[in-house]
């Protein structure tokens, strides 16, 4: 609980913050940037204390690591966060009056996870992205385990589906920035569900090592450029409520896939559990590719990039 608290208050405001930050026209880039250092650490840290546990055990020993990035985190927080909203007020100022600028929380909540075509297209996609992750975290080291595989190379394989996620974000976020977010997002849900189907298919560590490394990628597509989607539909007056309803969406994918994975093995199966997600995952993206618009054009966006003139402290 107190982790997800955590996020709630951290993550969703680092989001907030370079979407502040970077204007319109770097929106994927920064994106990028975000979830490349986040799950970056990730795959590090999958890989540290699968090695850790390996040689000293499950606990307490590879939980320290966690305590001391908490440390870090939070000296770096007070030493180098400023405030961002100067550059929100200087983005909405390019908005006509009027258009969405003030809604309420149950307005923001109802556009984001309903009635706003791309919004709501988002939130979906959030939500079967964090379902196919929960997966992928939960049941997969049992599923790998059970066929025989030892703790560090499970630990090997579970840090390779977040380096190639994390590391493609870096490119996939910018490349939305180019050439725009519906056909990435839609791309990488259908990219993920066949690297998920695969994986009941395959035999051995170097088959499956594939198989997570196109789960990353395809996952790398998807994650930074929703987030930048986001951004481009919502209004700057409500934008940080809508990131926030889409991450309530997006991450309660990690609790509905730890059910669904768990409750589908339990009655057919770990096999069945990993199709039945890959199926939701791949009608995920056919819904993206039906319903969603394109939500980014380059050249508008140039014209709403420009700092604000005044010093942000």
């Amino acid at each position: 609980m107190l982790l997800g608290v955590n996020q709630g208050l951290t993550w969703s405001t680092t989001v907030n913050m370079k979407i502040d930050l970077v204007g319109p026209a770097r929106r994927g880039l920064a994106m990028g940037l975000n979830e490349a250092a986040g799950y970056g650490a990730v795959a590090i840290t999958a890989l540290v204390t699968g090695f850790i546990a390996a040689r000293w055990g499950l606990r307490p020993q590879p939980f320290f690591l966690g305590i001391a990035y908490a440390g870090l985190g939070l000296g770096l927080s007070a030493l180098f966060v400023r405030e961002t909203r100067a550059h929100v007020h200087h983005e909405a100022a390019a908005h006509r009056a009027g258009d969405g600028d003030h809604l309420t929380t149950a307005e923001v909540f109802a556009r984001t996870t309903l009635r706003e075509p791309a919004l709501s297209s988002c939130s979906q996609a959030g939500l079967a992205n964090n379902l196919n992750d929960g997966l992928a975290w939960g049941l997969l080291p049992v599923f790998f385990a059970a066929q025989g595989l030892q703790v560090a190379a499970i630990g090997v394989l579970a840090a390779l589906y977040p380096a190639f996620w994390g590391a493609g974000q870096l490119g996939t976020g910018a490349l939305s920035d180019r050439i725009g977010r519906k056909w990435l997002i839609a791309g990488g849900m259908l990219l993920q569900a066949v690297a998920l189907g695969l994986i009941p298919l395959t035999q051995g560590f170097p088959g499956w090592a594939g198989e997570a490394a196109l789960l990353g990628v395809g996952t790398a597509m998807v994650y930074p450029t929703l987030l930048a989607a986001i951004g481009d539909v919502a209004h700057p007056a409500w934008r940080a409520s809508a990131v926030g309803v889409y991450r309530f969406w997006r991450d309660l994918g990690f609790a509905v896939g730890a059910l669904v994975a768990g409750g589908v093995a339990d009655l057919l199966g770990p096999r069945a559990a990993i199709w039945a997600v890959a199926g939701i995952t791949a009608a995920s993206g056919l819904v993206v590719a039906a319903r969603m618009y394109e939500t980014h054009t380059p050249q508008r966006s140039r014209h709403l990039a420009a700092p604000p003139s005044r010093e942000v402290t």
